[in-house]
């Protein structure tokens, strides 16, 4: 049985082996190429410059949206699409992601990724707020909720990492995730992603987590590409990194902010049954599962999950005013 990822380990990095050598891309060329008219920057208290936009109608309630691992806030722009109407919508590049640029030395990590959600959102005034975060983003979005449960309307986990459910109580066999995680998942695979193209990898992974291979456009997989060539972002993205993280069940528990748990049945990067262990374990949740959707709902079935969070905020209690 071990002999598989060997094998899927081998064969992915012959084929990045053969792609050749990536140099880094420029962030000035990064950003003529994907920021746009609504694209913001903002340096905060860490030094981290910070990739934002602030979409939607201005006064509306706010929602806050954070991407998952390797991807980008364009991920977010279908819900941004469907929710500006109603909602003050803010979508942020998290550090070594995006357009966002981090000091040197900077480490990745969760507790990082709180802080910056918590700063640019002082720095953009908004509590409360509801926070949305899908996969990696998801862990980051329920740790934000455990560190500053006062600032948080509600919480919205989207295919997020968290605790994988007891044995027991797993899921059925399901098909491997996407190559790349298996990859990273060793130590040659990650020592060799460092210089190597991630070309290769990057459209079959995207087709698996994506489900809908329609969605998986060149362009789509040239941003995932180039994003991942910023200066320095293979380096801090892998090192340490051995794929999709778990979670403390005692942490999840202690989450006290009502909850939209949203994951896609044919999830191959976080399984669904992480999913319905976070609404077992959120105390005010509750759980959604598409059955036709993989790991990114937001932009495979956009229209119904886009409605499910308009549903979610519209049943939350109404905001206090701020005393004078």
């Amino acid at each position: 049985m071990a002999l598989k990822p060997l094998a899927v380990l081998a064969a992915a990095l012959i084929a990045a082996t053969l792609a050749g050598c990536a140099r880094d891309i420029p962030y000035e060329t990064l950003k003529a190429k994907y920021a746009n008219p609504t694209s913001k920057f903002v340096t905060l208290e860490n030094g981290v410059n910070v990739h934002y936009r602030d979409q939607g109608r201005a006064d509306g309630p706010p929602l806050v949206l954070v991407h998952g691992f390797a991807a980008n806030l364009d991920t977010w722009e279908p819900w941004v699409a469907r929710l500006g109407d109603t909602y003050r919508v803010v979508s942020l590049d998290l550090p070594a992601h995006g357009l966002t640029v981090t000091p040197p030395g900077y480490m990745m990590s969760t507790a990082g990724q709180v802080e910056v959600i918590d700063q640019l959102t002082r720095k953009l005034g908004l509590t409360p707020f509801v926070l949305a975060g899908n996969s990696m983003g998801g862990g980051a979005s329920w740790n934000f909720a455990l560190s500053h449960p006062d600032r948080l309307r509600g919480l919205i986990l989207v295919a997020s990492v968290g605790p994988r459910p007891p044995e027991s109580e797993g899921a059925p066999p399901r098909e491997g995730p996407p190559a790349i995680f298996q990859v990273m998942a060793n130590p040659v695979g990650r020592a060799a992603l460092r210089t190597l193209d991630p070309r290769p990898l990057a459209e079959p992974g995207l087709k698996k987590a994506y489900v809908d291979e329609s969605l998986v456009t060149p362009a789509l997989v040239d941003r995932y590409v180039d994003l991942a060539l910023a200066p320095g972002r293979r380096e801090m993205i892998l090192a340490g990194r051995r794929g999709p993280p778990s979670a403390s069940p005692d942490a999840v528990k202690g989450v006290s902010v009502p909850t939209l748990v949203m994951h896609g049945e044919k999830d191959t990067v976080v399984p669904v049954g992480v999913g319905g262990r976070l609404g077992e374990l959120i105390p005010d949740s509750r759980l959604i599962v598409y059955p036709e959707a993989g790991h990114v709902p937001m932009e495979q079935i956009p229209d119904r999950s886009a409605a499910d969070v308009r549903a979610f905020i519209e049943s939350l209690t109404a905001p206090k005013s701020p005393e004078k």
